[in-house]
């Protein structure tokens, strides 16, 4: 699952779990975030539909990283007054800088189990002291050999816990409706 993987997905618009707009659990969070200064990353963005909500919501700090060009191609294409020098395309294991935020939205769902524990360090690594990651989490397996690959909360608690202190992580109230009671919303704070 490479960048040639992620940008025929992206081409053939391959993606089960893009929903097409920023989830509600993930808008109302943001809404509730009173400093639109803080430096927030939006890693695995895909088509970037919570940057841009971020964005038009008056954020002024919002970085997103992606493998796949076809995907930045779609953002850019519907967000053109996003700040290129803010768009990352790369590799999000090798990426460098401090956030105040970053945003999960299924990008962990995406990448392969064995990189789970190592995802979970890089967010560590990516946020400042008492920098938090949000965001929504399947509760749910999923069958076959590509993503999205679902988990459990129990998994979740072990793969984030020495990083991270857990403040939520909890069936979302709000999800969509294909979703409902499959996801979790999850806010850990930097330990």
């Amino acid at each position: 699952m490479d960048k040639t993987y992620w940008n025929r997905k992206y081409t053939e618009n391959s993606l089960t779990w893009d929903i097409g707009y920023a989830s509600t659990p993930l808008r109302e969070y943001f809404d509730g975030i009173s400093n639109r200064d803080i430096r927030v990353l939006v890693p695995g963005a895909g088509n970037g539909y919570e940057a841009e909500y971020l964005h038009k919501a008056g954020f002024g700090n919002v970085f997103i990283i992606e493998i796949s060009s076809a995907a930045i191609r779609n953002f850019r294409k519907r967000v053109p007054d996003f700040p290129s020098d803010r768009i990352i395309e790369g590799d999000f294991f090798e990426h460098k800088g401090k956030y105040d935020l970053i945003i999960e939205q299924t990008f962990f769902c995406s990448i392969e189990r064995e990189r789970r524990r190592e995802y979970a360090k890089k967010m560590h690594d990516l946020l400042n002291a008492g920098g938090k990651l949000i965001g929504l989490l399947f509760n749910h397996e999923f069958d076959g050999t590509e993503p999205p690959f679902g988990g459990t909360k129990e998994e979740y608690e072990t793969l984030f816990f020495p990083y991270f202190n857990l403040d939520i992580i909890e069936t979302a109230y709000n999800s969509i409706k294909p979703r409902r009671g499959r996801e979790l919303f999850l806010k850990f704070t930097v330990r």
